[in-house]
């Protein structure tokens, strides 16, 4: 597995799937960024290059616990840029690797290509969702089997009181469908380093009206695709956050969670390779 260095000098560790031109792909968590795979296919169009985030993966853990929040992050972005030796890069980000892909963009506008948003993460730009928000799109799941139970474990959660039993309950509304092959893959997604993940987004790590203001004159595409079901980034905040570029298309995928790769893989990489073409 090929690595490279870091600004601090933290060894880390990256992935690549097919071949030419490179789309750099961040993973959300910060988990292993394995769960990611070769995103539905899409490296049958594009090389894929997907960093395991500091701490994660096989990535090396940092000396300084600090350099897990998510402004410093955009640092190893672009030493990885540096190491690959591309004038400019594709960007493209799920879940809470927006925030950092976001950031990136922010501070190094003439180093973005392309930028795809899957599923995005909005801390970085200020976009809150409410509990109800959740429970509404969580209800047109109504005639599922499990819904009873992981409804219930969602309100509890929606009203600060879930417990470890109710964050499990909810698993399914991430995934189009609860099948062995989601359950599979949500196994394989969990972060593995809770110190990354409690430093991610740690004071100062974000300065929303910052982000978005330097984000209002960005010149590159942006595609940002929401699942329908998606509980963690919903379509409306999806809607929202595309709004504060200049020239992104917003797209949403019908009968997808989170994990829109996993749960109509030629859908995904049909809209997604369009885009990046």
């Amino acid at each position: 597995m090929p690595t490279f260095s870091a600004p601090d000098g933290t060894r880390l560790a990256y992935r690549t799937h097919g071949e030419g031109d490179p789309v750099l792909c961040l993973p959300g968590g910060p988990a292993d960024s394995r769960y990611l795979g070769d995103l539905g296919g899409l490296s049958a169009h594009r090389r894929l290059v997907v960093p395991d985030l500091r701490g994660t993966g096989r990535s090396a853990v940092p000396d300084d616990p600090s350099t897990y929040r998510c402004d410093r992050l955009v640092d190893d972005i672009e030493a990885l840029r540096c190491h690959l030796d591309l004038s400019r890069a594709d960007l493209l980000a799920h879940s809470a690797g927006a925030n950092i892909a976001v950031q990136y963009a922010a501070r190094h506008p003439s180093r973005v290509g392309r930028l795809a948003l899957i599923g995005p993460g909005a801390r970085a730009v200020g976009i809150d969702i409410t509990g109800e928000e959740r429970r509404a799109l969580a209800r047109l799941r109504s005639g599922e089997p499990w819904f009873p139970t992981a409804f219930a474990a969602l309100e509890a959660i929606t009203g600060g009181k879930g417990a470890a039993t109710d964050w499990a309950a909810v698993d399914p509304f991430f995934y189009g469908r609860w099948d062995e092959a989601a359950r599979d893959h949500h196994a394989a997604s969990r972060p593995d380093n809770p110190e990354a993940v409690a430093h991610f987004g740690a004071e100062g790590a974000f300065d929303p009206p910052a982000t978005r203001a330097a984000l209002a004159v960005l010149r590159s595409p942006v595609l940002l695709l929401a699942g329908q079901f998606d509980l963690n980034s919903p379509p409306r905040s999806v809607a929202a956050f595309a709004g504060l570029f200049p020239d992104a298309a917003f797209v949403v995928q019908e009968g997808a969670g989170h994990y829109p790769w996993v749960d109509d893989a030629d859908r995904f990489t049909e809209a997604v390779a369009a885009f990046l073409a």
